[in-house]
C-alpha cells in the first residue's frame, strides 16, 4: 500500500489555493457583470455618502442575495470566498501533519487555525 507523502500533501494544497482563487475570481466577476447590467447606467450622487446595504454586511443576506441575483451580494460571496482560502489550506495543512504524525507541526498549524478564527469572530483587525 502506497504511504501519503508530504508531496502529495504539497500538491493537494496548491491545487485548493488554486481553486479558491479561480472560483472566487469567477464568482465577484460574475456578480460585476450583474451589477453593471443592473446599475451601469445610475448616476451617483457623490455630494452625500451612501453607506453598504444591510444585505452584503450578515451572511444570510448575502445567501438569499444570491438567490434573487443581487449583484452585490455575488460580489461579496466571492471576496468571502477567497478570504476562506488561506483558512481552509491551514486545514489541509493540518490535517497533512494528522496523517504524517508530525504532532509539533499539527500542534503549531491548529494554534495558527485558532488564532485566524478568534481574529474572524472578534472582528479585530491587525
Amino acid at each position: 500500500m502506497n504511504k501519503f507523502k508530504d508531496t502529495d500533501m504539497q500538491a493537494v494544497i496548491g491545487w485548493i489555493l488554486r481553486a479558491g482563487v479561480l472560483v472566487s475570481m469567477s464568482v465577484i466577476f460574475i456578480g460585476g457583470i450583474i451589477y453593471l447590467y443592473r446599475h451601469g447606467q445610475t448616476h451617483v450622487d457623490y455630494s452625500k455618502f451612501v453607506g453598504v446595504p444591510d444585505f452584503v454586511s450578515n451572511p444570510g443576506g448575502i445567501i438569499q442575495g444570491i438567490f434573487t441575483l443581487r449583484g452585490r451580494a455575488i460580489i461579496q460571496a466571492g471576496i468571502v470566498l477567497l478570504i476562506a482560502t488561506p483558512v481552509i489550506r491551514v486545514i489541509f495543512s493540518a490535517i497533512g501533519f494528522i496523517m504524517e504524525k508530525d504532532f509539533m507541526y499539527t500542534a503549531i498549524t491548529m494554534l495558527v487555525l485558532f488564532i485566524i478564527l478568534a481574529s474572524m469572530m472578534s472582528g479585530h483587525a491587525g
